[in-house]
């Protein structure tokens, strides 16, 4: 079928999909609703892709803003003539697609649409209950999303839970690699954005009180963003700079190497639907320390696969980092659970292929939806 696939940009998670599209069955068409001046049309995976333009030139358009590209967005769906069109997030790339065209809508959750953005204006819960309520289709990677799709008008019965899961080929326990010099380190990990979103700051925090109390201890923090300063500040007042890993954001193909390199990974996110990089660290045989919030739950169980703590709770979070250093005979089973949840739930190749069947699922519920 002719599969038009709708985004807000190009991201690591946008590669991933069309990587896989492109070697579906299907044609693909691929639409961005920011600007974008990369020249996709060469890079790994997206030769069988049709790259299609950028509708805007502002990333986070307004409302009037998006009305007013429901003519651009009409006139390139009708060139295309797509059979379906798969599009999120919910609030602005979904909602046009249901305005702008009458091809059946797959719309898709990317987590934060319907955990965070709804919820900062009001007019971005209306866009996106339109969106649902419009949609042949919708699809989440949580059952936090789900519900919360639920709530705004989605139809349970043409809905479907889909975690996005990782490549288990490249994704995979390897050898425990301590820095040179360093083999008698604990190293904890985490590789999320440095927005207040993710919670980085609560970290950081946390891991200057454990630092005082363990010098063996290491962070090995990947990433970068708006809370670069906050965050070097941080460690610096709490003396322990020194014992921080600064890598900045390292290619997709070189994460495992890292994740190799830890005892610990940690995930302080305040929002998440299933995160990518939590699959990443359990498929890695990492065990886990995981903000209690519900896209987190799923995915670690208490002195199993890992441990949790209280959202946003910087001494729980220390003082289980400190237990998780003080007790290392408990780290090889939970390392092997943790491999075993991943290969059981987060199975990207198995996963995609349910994400494919959702395309058929939409055709047929398409006959259902009044427009």
């Amino acid at each position: 079928m002719r599969v038009l696939y709708f985004s807000e940009t190009f991201t690591v998670h946008d590669h991933r999909f069309l990587t896989s599209l492109a070697n579906s069955e299907h044609e693909v068409t691929f639409v961005r609703l920011w600007a974008d001046e990369r020249d996709m049309s060469s890079l790994d995976g997206l030769k069988n892709i049709h790259i299609g333009p950028s509708l805007g030139t502002k990333k986070d358009p307004g409302f009037f803003e998006l009305i007013n590209l429901v003519g651009t967005f009409s006139k390139i769906t009708t060139r295309v003539d797509p059979d379906i069109i798969h599009a999120g997030p919910i609030q602005n790339c979904a909602f046009l697609a249901s305005l702008a065209s009458p091809a059946p809508l797959l719309a898709m959750s990317w987590g934060f649409d319907l955990m965070d953005i709804i919820h900062r204006r009001w007019i971005w819960k209306q866009t996106a209950s339109i969106a649902l309520r419009r949609a042949a289709y919708y699809t989440s990677d949580a059952q936090a999303t789900q519900q919360a799709a639920f709530q705004l008008g989605a139809d349970p019965t043409r809905s479907s839970l889909i975690p996005w899961g990782v490549d288990h080929q490249l994704f995979k326990p390897g050898p425990r690699q301590h820095p040179i010099g360093k083999a008698a380190t604990f190293t904890l990990f985490c590789n999320r954005s440095w927005e207040p979103t993710y919670g980085v700051d609560v970290l950081a925090q946390a891991f200057v009180k454990v630092a005082r109390e363990r010098p063996q201890a290491r962070l090995l923090l990947l990433g970068n963003g708006s809370m670069q300063t906050n965050l070097i500040r941080i460690f610096e007042q709490g003396g322990c700079l020194d014992n921080v890993e600064l890598p900045g954001r390292i290619p997709q193909q070189d994460l495992p190497s890292y994740y190799h390199r830890a005892d610990l990974y940690i995930t302080p996110s305040h929002i998440d639907g299933s995160s990518v990089s939590l699959m990443e660290a359990l498929a890695c045989g990492l065990p886990t320390l995981a903000s209690d919030i519900p896209g987190n739950l799923p995915w670690v169980e208490e002195n199993e696969n890992g441990w949790t703590f209280p959202d946003g709770d910087v001494d729980t979070l220390a003082a289980k980092i400190l237990y998780a250093i003080d007790n290392p005979a408990l780290l090889p089973d939970m390392s092997v659970k943790a491999k075993q949840l991943a290969s059981q739930k987060a199975n990207w190749e198995i996963n995609f292929s349910a994400l494919l069947k959702t395309y058929q699922d939409t055709l047929h519920a398409s006959t259902q939806v009044n427009r």
